[in-house]
């Protein structure tokens, strides 16, 4: 047996009588609010036999089924999760700043991942979507550290180290009742983690104080997004100055929950791009998850069905990537763990160019931010093009 390890914040309420050592994180928000947030690490015992066997499956031409060893690692971690949360001792009626005496659990976690970051490991802030329990968050994200870290796919020495932010999606599968619930409280949740990127902006001083070469990135799947909007709205109006912070090297928006022109200028999101060095949004034409909310929840059309309405009024910083040609069956929504698209996001955390011959890709139309992603022998002919 292996037993993975796994930082996590979270600002669900904590199972059981003890908040410090909690069974596990359940649907609501915090006792404390739903910008409470919560600080720990984790570990989750799984079978090294069976891990390694859907790592090595061969997927789309390469190799990885994350799909498979989510729901493995979601199972597992079930039945071994061991949970050490980070104690705090604080006022909550004063202002962070106001309590220089005081423990913070996000000091712990920063100082933990300092020393991780200081040991040649990039870092990658996670962010689940839509109707995901606590069990099934802790299962991606551990099958996503385990895939881009998988034997083949980096084209660097760094490893990556998963960081898990997981809010109170319902975790039940009630299409019209769940989803406009977790809609609600991924709004809601945006406050924490605007708080939490707001922290870690500051914690990151340090880091460069220190002459850290590693480089922190985000990736959010689905309704995640829509937590990532609601948090930018959180750190514009709490930032100082007229830009946001670089916080990330890459931010990755997997399955886009999210309105298809928000990304353009005077968009919710429009902003993003200051946050980090690249933009890479994957999408898939024939995403059900997409379709559902396009059409039953009366959304409009979603940036992770067609991409950007409009590429060439994104951002320069701002790509995206067309999956359609590759996903298949069950990973239509979580491509983002399917052997090929993940090794993409390897690449790109690896600092590969977009353009590199390297990568499955051909540009989609005339504009220069815009990608297909093809099969080995098509992605093969594209080069002998070149």
């Amino acid at each position: 047996m292996a037993r993975l390890p796994l930082y996590y914040a979270t600002n669900r309420g904590h199972e059981g009588r003890n908040r410090w050592r909690p069974s596990g994180y359940g649907t609501k928000f915090s006792s404390d609010g739903m910008e409470n947030l919560r600080f720990g690490k984790l570990s989750v015992a799984a079978p090294q036999r069976d891990i390694d066997r859907h790592l090595k499956k061969i997927t789309g031409e390469d190799t990885g089924d994350g799909n498979r060893l989510e729901s493995l690692l979601a199972r597992c971690a079930k039945k071994s999760c061991r949970i050490d949360a980070f104690e705090e001792k604080l006022d909550r009626k004063k202002s962070d700043t106001g309590q220089p005496k005081t423990r913070f659990g996000s000091t712990r976690l920063y100082q933990e991942l300092r020393t991780i970051m200081e040991d040649s490991s990039d870092l990658l802030i996670y962010v689940h979507g839509f109707n995901v329990a606590w069990p099934a968050a802790v299962g991606s994200a551990l099958a996503l550290q385990c895939m881009l870290n998988r034997p083949g796919v980096a084209t660097s020495d760094a490893r990556i180290q998963v960081v898990l932010f997981t809010w109170p999606s319902d975790g039940h599968a009630m299409p019209f009742v769940s989803y406009k619930s977790d809609r609600s409280e991924a709004h809601g949740s945006g406050g924490a983690f605007g708080r939490g990127m707001l922290k870690l902006r500051d914690h990151l001083h340090s880091l460069r104080r220190a002459d850290c070469d590693q480089s922190l990135h985000l990736l959010c799947h689905s309704m995640g997004n829509y937590v990532l909007q609601a948090a930018l709205t959180r750190m514009l109006d709490n930032n100082q100055g007229h830009t946001l912070p670089r916080i990330f090297e890459h931010i990755f928006m997997c399955s886009p929950d999210v309105d298809e022109d928000v990304l353009q200028s005077g968009g919710a999101m429009a902003s993003l791009h200051e946050l980090c060095n690249a933009v890479t949004v994957y999408h898939n034409r024939g995403d059900v998850a997409m379709h559902v909310s396009d059409y039953t929840k009366g959304n409009p059309d979603r940036l992770g069905h067609n991409g950007a309405s409009v590429p060439g009024l994104l951002h320069h910083k701002v790509h995206q990537v067309d999956c359609t040609p590759i996903v298949i069956g069950a990973v239509e929504h979580s491509y983002y763990q399917w052997g090929p698209v993940n090794t993409d996001i390897r690449q790109s955390i690896d600092g590969m160019s977009q353009d590199d011959l390297r990568r499955r890709r051909a540009k989609r139309g005339i504009h220069d931010n815009a990608w297909l992603m093809l099969g080995r022998e098509q992605a093969s002919e594209e080069r002998r093009n070149k």
